[in-house]
Parts: structure tokens; sequence; C-alpha cells
């Protein structure tokens, strides 16, 4: 890959996809309120929807929280730790390793699902199924990244892209030289990661903002119907309304016989 391309994709294209990713969702936010949604379809094949929804969220989730501790840790915090490059790469590759298969599982049962259904398919946009092939993809080359990793258990390919992605948060130049000769599977994967951030403010995904964690610190309660009135008797039962008394007849005096004279 010559220079120029090299900088493009992996120098400028990360600000333009950031930078749409972030004004894009706000503005979305600001003037589309009511397709912040995900759209559910949750009437239709649930059985299926639920294993490939929970699949993929807790799979996505590990995911996404491992890249965001593993690429923008400094390396001197895992140095003063104790934490080797090696211990790091395996650690990547067993936990991201079990987490991507059960991501990979549960995005194929929501694009089977909503692919070959045909009801589901009528309710669904063109970037609903799109975004889902491209998760699955992005996904099949995170996986296949493993096997690449696995030949370099020192943790050198993982340092330089720890440093391009430091690099691109702290706008250091010449970031793009750090991935120019690495495996070109690892480039696909970072190109395609980009673009799901530029078109994330244009999907469903957009519903990731709208997570209610601050359920998490919610204190609990329960909602209990009950027959009983506060007091703790139980309500007295509504009387059937009265029919109405017949109305009193009026008496209305009758003309007497007019009395003759003898």
């Amino acid at each position: 890959m010559n220079d120029w391309l090299n900088n493009a994709l992996f120098g400028w294209y990360p600000y333009v996809a950031l930078t749409v990713f972030l004004l894009g969702s706000l503005l979305r936010f600001d003037h589309s309120q009511f397709t912040w949604r995900s759209g559910s379809s949750q009437l239709l094949r649930r059985k299926q929807l639920m294993w490939g929804s929970n699949l993929f969220h807790v799979g996505i989730l590990a995911i996404f929280g491992g890249h965001l501790v593993g690429l923008l840790t400094p390396v001197v915090v895992f140095d003063t730790l104790g934490i080797s490059h090696t211990f790091k790469q395996l650690l990547a590759i067993t936990f991201g390793g079990a987490a991507g298969v059960a991501c990979w599982v549960g995005i194929a049962l929501l694009a089977h699902r909503r692919l070959f259904d045909a009801r589901v398919r009528n309710t669904s946009s063109f970037a609903d199924i799109a975004i889902l092939l491209v998760l699955w993809a992005q996904l099949t080359l995170g996986l296949a990244t493993i096997f690449v990793s696995a030949n370099h258990l020192d943790g050198s390919e993982m340092l330089r892209f720890m440093a391009w992605a430091q690099g691109v948060v702290t706008l250091q130049p010449g970031i793009a030289g750090l991935v120019a000769d690495v495996n070109p599977i690892f480039k696909l994967h970072l190109f395609l990661g980009m673009t799901i951030f530029l078109v994330f403010p244009f999907t469903r995904l957009v519903h990731v903002w709208s997570a209610p964690i601050w359920y998490l610190g919610r204190k609990g309660y329960q909602v209990v119907r009950t027959t009983r009135s506060v007091t703790g008797r139980p309500k007295a039962a509504v009387a059937a309304p009265k029919a109405a008394a017949a109305p009193a007849p009026i008496w209305v005096p009758q003309p007497q016989p007019a009395v003759g004279d003898d």
C-alpha cells in the first residue's frame, strides 16, 4: 500500500469517522428524535430473537470493553502492574475469542431471522439489514486476526496498534506510519471498524446512547396489585345502583255529581 493511501485511510479517515460519529449522533437526536430507537420486532420469532440478542449484546459489550481498555490504556500502566505483553496478548486471544464467538453466533441468528423471515424482512429497512451484515463481517475479520496474532505472542504487533489508537485520540501526527506494514487482515479490520463509526448515526445503533445504564444504581422496588385498601381491610364491594322507585301517583279530585232539589 502506497504512502498516500495509507495516510488517507489510517491518518485522516479516523478523524472523519469520529467527527461524523459524534456530530451526526448529536444532530439526529436534536432533529429526529422519533427515529431514535432500535425498531423492535420482538413479537416475531421471539425465541430466536432472545438467543441472538442476548449472545450478541453480551459479546459485543465484552469486545468493546476489551478494545477500549486494551488499546487506550498507556503501556506504562501495564508495566507498572507487572502485566507482560505476552500475557496481555494471550488474554486478548482467549477472552476476546470467546466473546467474539458468542457475538458472531448471536448476530448470525439475528441476520438469519431478519433475512429469511418474510414478516421480519418486510418490517426492516435497508440500514437495518446492512448494519447487521457489516457487523457480522467485522466480527469475522476480528476472529480471523486471532490466527495471525498467535504467531507473534511477544505482543509487538499489539503495541503498534496501541500506539496508533492513542495517537489518534491525542492528535499525534504521523500515526499512519505505525500500521503501514501490518498484516492486511488487521488493516481491513481497522478500516471496517472506523466505517462502523462513520455510519453509526444513520442506523439503529444510535440506541446505544440511550442504554438505561442508570437502572443499575436504582433502588429496587416491586409493584404489587391487591384488593385490599391501604388500611389492610378488604375494600367494600361496590353496590349496584338501585333501580329508581316509581313515582307516587298524584291524586286528582274527581268532580262530584250535582245534588238536585226535592
